[in-house]
């Protein structure tokens, strides 16, 4: 008779943590000595991921590494069942020395999906050789259709406990991330505010293609369901006071009030926050979206009502009332497309804020050069932005605390910089406050865009690595004043872009920013998920040595 077992209720709903399998093959005719020196590079590779990755909450992921070693089927087939009890995501093989492909690894990978990720990382060895095994494995495995990325590092040739050198844990770590952010998004959600966003279609809910791309689901919920909370008051009458209070603290009277009427709206959107944030919490969300225009604040027809731009922030800042948290991106007007630039971004990043921005006035070096005539100042040329010029990122909501101070900055430290006006009434004449800082200049990262293809079905990045830059105060204020000078303005030079064809070539309105966030990591994952890159930059190579990643050979011989 078969077993017949019912199974337990888990004490969680919340996806597990993401878990890494680590193994490696040998050739069965060596030496006990260089069987035991395959053992030890096994463990000395599962440490380096342990050591260098963690989940985008700062909590650990899973590394098991196995001590039997693949010369064979039958051990194949007996590491693959220690992964599957294990409930391994992904898997990279660390070769040390010969053996044979069809044999080992492509029988240890039959047992598993075809789209797990794989990775090989070895040293460039000689003496037996692992560095040989990793060419035609992966060789194999291309020629197969299947993707695997190939780290060729550097360890020492001999002795029994080699290290692998700094820049050889990057590029695993650099994969590690992308494979944690492809596996570990997987079956979870985002929880979007409203419909179609304001009728851009560079916005819209891409649900099927979402699903069958990223494994990413898309809960819609009505707009009514949140007003109908907000005027029942369903949250915590405390903790809204402490949230206020935490406000009233760190801002002071940066919070423009010029009425108790101005207070009540502050704090209906304060309270707006506690109500999603716990709805958010109820569905296990990874990220949301909220369509504050037309219907929300705008449209006159009905009751507008305050804006959410403080909400947003909140939401994509690593910190609240309560504390460090982690960054749940968040995108203004439900920008779906955006909010899944930053999802990817963030994951990717290891948990860095996201900032979403308008992709507004673009400067080019002429320009801003005009403008400076114009106001009678100074326009230095060494600059980075008065030679190439810059985007005003600037946007009404949306903008994480983090990004008014450096990377590291306390809490206070980055709400010292925020003020928060009265909305404007044009936009938003259901009231409420708007969220404005400058960014500080010298953060790195990758701006960047997701855009989909109704023809291909398919989804394309358009990126490029960036910095924030900071312009002389006369000269940032006339160009805060050129846009909407109460929201947020992050100015932002691209490293290959040229202004002129940055003007060509956005997707959309939007664009997004993470730091922390290398080409290595972002390819990687474009890799695994057949997002096309897209670099339209004339100044930018193909390949850019120890920035980007190896082109994986399936790719190279699909093509």
């Amino acid at each position: 008779m078969s077993l017949l077992r019912k199974l337990d209720v888990p004490e969680s709903s919340v996806p597990d943590s993401v878990t890494f399998g680590v193994f490696a093959i040998t050739d069965p005719r060596v030496d006990k000595e260089s069987h035991q020196r395959c053992r030890n590079i096994v463990e000395m590779v599962a440490g380096a991921i342990s050591k260098n990755v963690e989940m985008p909450d700062g909590s650990p992921i899973e590394v098991v590494w196995s001590d039997i070693l693949v010369d064979g089927e039958h051990n194949a087939d007996v590491v693959a069942k220690q992964f599957q009890n294990a409930g391994v995501d992904a898997i990279v093989c660390a070769p040390d020395t010969w053996s044979f492909p069809q044999l080992t690894l492509m029988s240890l990978l039959s047992h598993f999906p075809d789209d797990i990720p794989v990775n090989i990382t070895c040293g460039n060895s000689g003496p037996k050789p692992g560095v040989v095994f990793a060419h035609a494995a992966n060789g194999a495995l291309a020629q197969d259709g299947k993707l695997a990325a190939l780290n060729v590092g550097t360890w020492p040739d001999t002795g029994q406990h080699p290290q692998m050198t700094d820049k050889t844990a990057k590029a695993l770590a650099d994969w590690c991330y992308a494979a944690l952010t492809f596996v570990g998004l997987k079956g979870r959600r985002v929880v979007v505010f409203g419909h179609d966003s304001m009728g851009m279609e560079t916005a819209l809910a891409h649900v099927n293609a979402t699903r069958n791309t990223f494994g990413v689901e898309i809960t819609r919920l009505d707009m009514k369901l949140l007003s109908d909370m907000l005027q029942k008051d369903a949250y915590d009458e405390n903790e809204l006071k402490e949230l206020r209070g935490w406000i009233d603290k760190h801002v002071g009277d940066r919070l423009e009030l010029q009425s108790s009427e101005d207070s009540r709206r502050f704090n209906k959107s304060l309270g707006m926050y506690l109500i999603v944030r716990d709805l958010m919490d109820d569905l296990n969300a990874v990220g949301g979206g909220f369509m504050s225009q037309l219907e929300w604040g705008s449209d006159r027809r009905g009751l507008p009502m305050p804006v959410a731009d403080v909400m947003e922030s909140l939401f994509n800042s690593t910190f609240d009332h309560r504390g460090d948290k982690s960054p749940l991106p968040y995108a203004t007007e439900a920008d779906i497309q955006g909010l899944l630039t930053m999802l990817f971004s963030t994951w990717l990043a290891g948990g860095t804020p996201p900032l979403f921005m308008d992709f507004r006035k673009v400067w080019e070096p002429w320009e801003i050069q005009t403008l400076a005539n114009d106001i009678g100042t100074e326009c230095p040329g060494t600059e980075v932005w008065a030679q190439k010029g810059f985007v005003d990122g600037d946007n009404s909501g949306s903008a994480s605390f983090n990004w008014a101070a450096c990377p590291g900055a306390s809490p206070a430290e980055c709400l010292k910089k925020v003020k928060m006006p009265l909305a404007d009434e044009l936009y938003f004449p259901g009231g409420g406050n708007s969220v404005t800082f400058i960014s500080p200049p010298g953060i790195h990262g990758i701006a960047s865009r997701l855009a989909f293809s109704s023809v291909r079905s398919k989804f394309s990045l358009i990126w490029d690595e960036a910095q924030t830059v900071s312009l002389p105060d006369e000269l940032a204020e006339a160009v805060c004043h050129t846009s909407n000078y109460t929201w947020p303005h992050t100015f932002v030079t691209p490293k290959y872009a040229s202004m002129a064809e940055y003007k060509q070539y956005a997707p959309a309105n939007h664009f997004h920013m993470n730091w922390g966030l290398s080409p290595a990591r972002l390819q990687h994952w474009m890799d695994l998920t057949g997002v096309r890159s897209c670099t339209p930059w004339n100044e930018r190579p193909a390949w850019i040595e120890g920035v980007d990643r190896p082109k994986p050979l399936k790719e190279l011989i699909e093509d």
